[in-house]
């Protein structure tokens, strides 16, 4: 094992490993959407699972839990669920104040959702049975998901670039199937912020299913290798810096590998198509607090004692009421950003303190 007297080959190592987990999952997403539509598949349904997982915190907390490192498991959970529902909504509002009326029945999944985990957890420990019945939660709450959007004209679960894959026509804010614009225009703001990571993913597009679904293999062999590496060099580096694994990840590890998660919430409201961006909020809350949590614990059983029910459930209980009262109002404002992510530098201090 590196030891702690070599911090900056820790600290090297650590942020390769994130990189290469997040780069290999943008491959896999696309190579996924490719295959997809060359084989057939419904692109829609899809994109609403894509929409609804976060690869990278999965990968990064199914490797910790097997690592023998739960503490660090569980906190990549609470941070990256605390990042999307303060730093990413906070942020855009600041950039480009918007409106939007979100259904409440995705308002009330928002808040609803992490209660059973939450219940589960004052016990004091998640086992193997209660990680089956969190993950277990998912499946009907992605059912929901998909027959709620099958009766609505607007969808809410399909993230920008999965979008882009399949190529939906005639939906509301997209491309019409005639090359012209549905009257939806980019919203303007103070601040050029270009989160495009397309580019550095190669395009499938004129490849075969059978290619692209080879391609998938690989991002997956080389998000175990990134997983690896970085939860090996996160071990190192917390215990150089005489701190918990679960504050790590909450804080470091969580920002770091969530900073992609600015971009399917940033882009799509300076785009004009904020509902993309609330969808990967509630999308994303939703795996989070059941699926994600619940493959941790089936891994390894997890203590929710101590910090866990003191600090990060009642911030991430927080951070739920504000951004679920931000949208229930129809706009995310400048204000409002900023008290989130004010919520968010909180949650930072008070892992440290």
């Amino acid at each position: 094992m590196v030891t702690p007297s070599s911090p900056v080959i820790l600290a090297g190592v650590f942020l390769f490993g994130v990189v290469l987990v997040v780069w290999c999952v943008e491959v896999f997403i696309e190579a996924v959407a490719q295959s997809a539509i060359s084989l057939g598949i419904s692109g829609f349904f899809l994109a609403v699972v894509l929409a609804g997982i976060d690869l990278e915190n999965a990968v990064l907390g199914v490797t910790a839990a097997v690592a023998d490192l739960p503490g660090l498991a569980v906190g990549t959970v609470f941070g990256e669920s605390l990042f999307v529902l303060t730093v990413a909504v906070g942020l855009a509002g600041i950039v480009v104040p918007f409106r939007m009326d979100v259904p409440r029945a995705y308002l009330l999944l928002l808040v609803v959702t992490p209660v059973p985990a939450f219940v589960l957890s004052l016990s004091g420990r998640l086992d193997f049975l209660d990680g089956a019945v969190l993950v277990g939660l998912f499946v009907p709450l992605l059912a929901y998901i998909f027959w709620h959007e099958r009766r609505s004209e607007t969808t809410y679960l399909l993230p920008e670039e999965v979008q882009e894959a399949i190529q939906l026509e005639n939906r509301p804010g997209t491309e019409a199937a005639d090359g012209g614009e549905t009257g939806r225009q980019p919203l303007e703001s103070d601040l050029d912020i270009d989160f495009d990571f397309d580019e550095l993913v190669p395009s499938l597009e004129d490849r075969s299913g059978r290619f692209s679904l080879g391609v998938a293999l690989l991002a997956v062999i080389g998000m175990t290798i990134g997983s690896g590496l970085t939860v090996y060099s996160a071990e190192g580096i917390f215990v150089a810096l005489g701190i918990s694994g679960l504050a790590f990840g909450a804080t470091v590890l969580s920002f770091i590998a969530s900073l992609e998660e600015l971009a399917l919430t940033l882009e799509p409201v300076r785009q004009g198509h904020p509902e993309l961006a609330v969808g990967n909020v509630v999308g994303s809350t939703v795996f989070y607090t059941t699926a994600n949590l619940g493959l941790v614990a089936l891994l390894h059983p997890v203590a929710t004692g101590g910090d866990v029910l003191t600090v990060h459930w009642p911030f991430l209980a927080g951070s739920l009421l504000l951004v679920s009262a931000t949208l229930a109002r129809g706009r995310v404002t400048r204000l409002s950003g900023i008290a989130l992510i004010g919520w968010y530098v909180g949650y930072w201090i008070i892992n440290y303190l």
